[in-house]
């Protein structure tokens, strides 16, 4: 890192989720609440499947996946969140930043390329069934999620390179309660036009693909869900993939939300609302959907509980 960065910044002040002080011990609690049930319900989705024969299947692979993901999502961000809320010192050292910013945005990429690869796993188990286990073999399942991982953080690393490459010497003060990109440019007192060029496009790749990906696999799923005779086996049919596309809805919802607002309706108090609910209610919210619409997820965790000596 240059030399500049490591003379004119040695760390960085976060903001909280309000400034309010009687309004602090409400928000640690809940936010506690909200990460104790992430860790445990998504501690619960890999066990069960981890443990159960039965969901040792393409679909259960990556929804496991998906909550490694977002247990580390929330890790990443809520255990300095809830330390800064009740604490006077919320700065966050400029090494600090860098993992954070790393990691969490390595990981929200790779959180939407899964959901991407859900889509076409269901879109491979609806259209071409007879042929499913060849398309999702185990090896492929191996590549896929290796490379969602592989890539996104190969992203990261270049996100991180060229943003603490730049001299910070404006403020130290960013207006979030976590690190990322685009607050931590307006610190810098460099002109960052390419860089945030290179970022926003790697990253609008990634988001792109993803969509496209969801989107295509959807159209196809539908059109043959539509050439089912019966109503019930339409219902049934569709019912494998509805979880999935809770999950999908609740994700883009939320990033469409937080980035697409107008500049003129801008409040730094709702960008920061607004953060919490894909960083720490959507990695909580996740193992819920998954496992209150699915017989067979339910089971296997009742057989779990069974096993479990008394």
């Amino acid at each position: 890192m240059d030399q500049s960065n490591k003379t004119t910044v040695t760390n960085f002040i976060l903001f909280g989720l309000s400034n309010v002080p009687h309004l602090q011990a409400l928000y640690f609690s809940l936010v506690l609440i909200i990460y104790i049930v992430t860790v445990i319900g998504n501690t619960l989705v890999i066990a069960t499947v981890s443990v159960n024969s039965q969901l040792h299947s393409p679909m259960y692979f990556f929804l496991s996946n998906l909550s490694s993901v977002d247990i580390l999502m929330s890790s990443s961000v809520v255990p300095k969140l809830l330390s800064n809320t009740l604490s006077s010192d919320k700065s966050i050292t400029f090494l600090g930043c860098a993992v954070q910013m790393y990691i969490l945005g390595a990981l929200a990429g790779t959180e939407l390329i899964l959901l991407g690869i859900m889509a076409y796993d269901r879109y491979a188990a609806i259209c071409h069934p007879l042929h499913y286990s060849t398309i999702m073999s185990k090896s492929s399942c191996l590549n896929l999620a290796s490379g969602s991982w592989a890539v996104c953080f190969f992203c990261g690393t270049i996100h991180v390179y060229l943003t603490f490459h730049l001299p910070f010497c404006r403020s130290n003060q960013i207006n979030q309660f976590f690190c990322e990109v685009p607050p931590l440019l307006h610190l810098s007192c460099k002109e960052t036009w390419l860089i945030e060029l290179l970022v926003y496009a790697e990253t609008g790749l990634i988001i792109l693909s993803s969509f496209l990906l969801t989107l295509v696999s959807y159209v196809y799923i539908i059109s043959a869900i539509l050439k089912i005779s019966t109503a019930k086996g339409k219902y049934k049919t569709f019912s494998t993939c509805a979880s999935h596309v809770m999950v999908v809805t609740l994700f883009y919802g939320n990033l469409l939300i937080t980035y697409m607002q107008p500049s003129s309706n801008y409040s730094p108090e709702r960008d920061r609302a607004l953060s919490l609910l894909y960083t720490a209610v959507n990695p909580m919210l996740n193992p819920i959907i998954y496992s209150l619409r699915n017989n067979v997820f339910i089971a296997a965790l009742k057989k779990s509980f069974k096993k479990i000596p008394k």
